[in-house]
């Protein structure tokens, strides 16, 4: 019996709707009647009435236990604000500790009861489309064609934070045309490799700037190589006025963070304003970076900026033989029946994630005689049917089978092939390997050590970095820093080579939590980051030289962790200035798992003009929250985003907001106190079991492709359970999911098909 089925069983034992049911114990009225009913008309039917009925709640409508229970997600919300000190709210008589704590052991102890005595439920995934990224990772893997055709299709909707959810992920008209446009290219390229391809020129420029605006010191760009060859990549950088003193000054030209070539801008105003260097380029997307260093610093204002990147080519085009792709697929070079029925069955069973079968092996090498026929050569057959698996439901979606699909009760454990895929897409974002594959086809996947040598396998993997690009950037919310364009008049220091530099930080940061399997508190108050010059310089940090990423150790209160990094307080500031509520709002959804309700309509906007000239930001909130139904919302909401004040609204550390000192103190509404960030940070790193929970949802909402729900609340407390008991490490977060129930099993959903 395996681990999960174990598990399984035992739940059923301890849960089952039989003898266990009948010997669960009884709701308990008297405790209810003695000391939850009298707490509540002494604190909570003021406000919560059938009359007032705020929040919507009437809680005078419960005269005992049976029909309070009857409401769980009432009592879920009373717990919530109980434990938080946000009820009853301020200016009301408090209640005394121990009242608290009897209400909420009453609480607990029943939701606990009910949660016995619920049958375990594994739930379902509906068929699960690749995502864009999960598409253009699994035709890399597949087949060794390393270009992004994805790109090109339409946006993936996204559902509880991330755009990997199966119910979301529908199939359109104008979908299904890009798959078959892509089909047809990426079969083209795999089978025939590149064309001959003419030399293009394609030029990146920088915005024009303002008068007054400082100068371009660097401008990035990605830039598409079709094929392995060599390229010249340029870039033109503006000339002074001729009376200014020359200013000695690098650029340096960047690829994918690694320096191609440093030059000397020549001082001679005769010469081109353009500097150039012919170099071998592998195909795929890189990144170009050109940046101007002064030696020694000079004035905001003076010396050249960089003006263009350009890229032309490819020139020297070399045949290498056969591609890495040809040789994936042709297995065999006889150009016979069977050689194509080898050919398309690998093909086929590495794109399907599972042996094909028999009557799908002969409708492939069907293409490959039809096209014969018509007088194409063997490898058009080839393309032809590589193209039909490109298109197929097997390969486009990941189909996972129940045995009896209508009925809900039957709960059985996914096949060790879908368990595969599972966890590839889990951790990679991709297909399973080939060793992965055959340890599911041999049924050894969930043998004792099996499972978890894979999972620790594919973490150590580059291919794991799936995790931070997808997982991290959606949880994070980095990806919106594409779109966040902070007011250049408030934020001169704000560029694209900032921009891009913030986002590293966290990527690196997130990456080596993974790699070197550390706690995940690190998140919160890890004393570690990743900085290149320009960013140790936005954050006051000495040390650090040139634009490459190195690690530095971090001493004193002001940066530990993802809260204090510039990616993350400026995703959660406005263009002009930062937010408290927004930051609340980020920590209490990414860190506490305590989301806030929407905000009433009406809710008049803050005067901005006012904030840091005649006032502080946080007086023009306390103004605003002195309506009773907004403050029952920002006493979360405000002292949290509050405790971020001394950053702005691009990250960099400051003492004043325009003419008045920085008040970074707060009151939580557990009455736990703090004057600084870092004191901040040690009250949200003290709850571990908050964090843990949270994450460990928002993981398993990935992991899964689904939402959770009510049913998932076992397995999910089981999970926070295994990861305490692991160090908090973040293999151990990874495993006790792919243990989990949820992971490793499913039913039917009850429907006639």
């Amino acid at each position: 019996m395996t681990r999960i089925d174990a598990l399984f069983f035992g739940l059923l034992l301890a849960c089952g709707p039989s003898r266990a049911a009948s010997r669960a114990p009884r709701v308990d009225d008297s405790s209810f009647q003695k000391t939850v009913a009298p707490f509540l008309a002494q604190n909570c039917t003021t406000c919560h009435n059938a009359k007032i009925k705020t929040a919507d709640l009437d809680l005078g409508a419960y005269t005992d236990a049976d029909s309070a229970l009857q409401h769980r997600e009432v009592w879920e919300n009373v717990l919530e604000k109980l434990r938080t000190g946000q009820m009853p709210p301020q200016g009301m008589k408090p209640p005394s500790p121990g009242d608290v704590q009897a209400v909420e052991h009453w609480i607990e102890t029943e939701l606990a009861r009910i949660d016995g005595n619920i049958k375990p439920d594994p739930g379902r995934v509906t068929a699960h489309r690749l995502n864009r990224f999960e598409y253009n990772n699994t035709v890399r893997d597949l087949l060794a064609v390393d270009f992004h055709p994805a790109d090109d299709f339409p946006a993936d909707d996204a559902g509880y934070g991330f755009d990997n959810i199966g119910d979301v992920l529908s199939l359109s008209p104008v979908l299904m045309e890009k798959y078959l446009a892509a089909a047809e290219r990426i079969a083209k390229k795999a089978v025939f490799g590149d064309p001959i391809l003419k030399p293009t020129q394609e030029r990146y420029k920088a915005e024009i700037l303002k008068p007054g605006e400082p100068r371009h010191l660097s401008l990035e760009a990605r830039h598409s190589f079709p094929v392995d060859a060599e390229y010249e990549i340029r870039s033109g950088f503006t000339r002074r006025p001729a009376a200014e003193t020359p200013v000695a000054a690098k650029l340096t030209l960047w690829m994918d963070d690694r320096p191609v070539k440093v030059f000397d801008i020549p001082v001679d105003r005769t010469r081109p304003a353009q500097l150039d260097v012919r170099v071998p380029v592998k195909e795929g997307e890189h990144r170009l970076r050109a940046s101007i260093l002064y030696d020694p610093p000079v004035e905001p204002g003076r010396g050249p900026s960089v003006e263009f990147i350009e890229v032309r080519g490819p020139f020297q085009v070399k045949s290498a033989g056969p591609s890495e792709s040809y040789k994936r697929l042709f297995a065999c070079s006889d150009r016979t029946p069977e050689c194509a029925r080898r050919i398309l069955a690998g093909l086929a069973h590495r794109a399907y994630r599972r042996p094909a079968t028999g009557h799908e092996v002969d409708g492939l090498v069907q293409f490959v005689s039809m096209a014969q026929k018509q007088g194409d050569s063997f490898e058009q057959g080839i393309q032809l049917a590589l193209e039909a698996v490109l298109v197929s439901p097997h390969f486009l979606f990941r189909i996972e089978h129940d045995s009896k699909p209508t009925d809900p009760a039957a709960v059985h454990s996914i096949s060790d092939l879908e368990l595969a895929s599972r966890l590839s897409y889990f951790l990679w974002s991709s297909m399973p390997d080939e060793e992965l594959l055959a340890a599911a086809e041999k049924k050894t996947l969930r043998k004792p050590g099996v499972l978890e040598a894979q999972v620790r396998r594919m973490l150590a993997d580059p291919k794991s970095r799936a995790l931070v690009d997808y997982f991290a950037g959606q949880w994070l919310q980095i990806r919106n820093l594409d779109t966040v364009k902070p007011d250049p008049e408030r934020f001169p220091a704000f560029d694209g080579e900032l921009r891009e530099a913030m986002r590293q930080e966290t990527r690196l940061f997130f990456e080596a939590v993974v790699k070197e399997d550390r706690s995940i508190l690190d998140f919160i108050d890890g004393k570690f980051t990743y900085l290149n010059a320009r960013l140790a310089e936005h954050y006051g940090i000495p040390g650090v030289e040139g634009d490459r990423f190195r690690r530095v150790e971090l001493t004193g209160d002001q940066r530990s962790g993802i809260l204090t990094q510039a990616s993350v307080l400026t995703v959660s500031s406005y263009p002009t200035r930062t937010s408290p509520i927004l930051r609340g709002k980020w920590i209490l959804e990414n860190i506490l798992n305590a989301p806030p309700p929407p905000p009433p309509p009406g809710v008049p906007n803050l005067n901005e003009a006012a904030v840091g000239t005649t006032g502080t930001l946080r007086q023009q909130l306390e103004q605003h929250r002195s309506d009773q139904s907004c403050a029952v919302c920002h006493a979360k909401l405000d002292p949290l985003g509050f405790g971020l004040e001394n950053y702005d609204a691009i990250g960099a550390w400051r003492t004043m907001d325009g003419k008045f000192p920085v008040d970074a103190a707060g009151t939580l509404p557990s009455g736990k106190s703090f004057q600084t960030p870092a004191e901040l940070k040690t009250i949200l790193k003290g709850d571990k079991e908050a964090f843990t929970q949270c994450l460990a949802e928002k993981m398993l909402t990935y992991a899964l492709g689904r939402g959770l729900e009510r049913y998932d609340r076992n397995a999910l407390k089981l999970i926070v359970g295994g990861v305490a008991a692991g160090d908090y490490k973040f293999s151990r977060l990874i495993l006790e999911i792919v243990n989990s129930m949820p992971f490793q099993m499913r039913r039917g959903d009850g429907r006639k098909t």
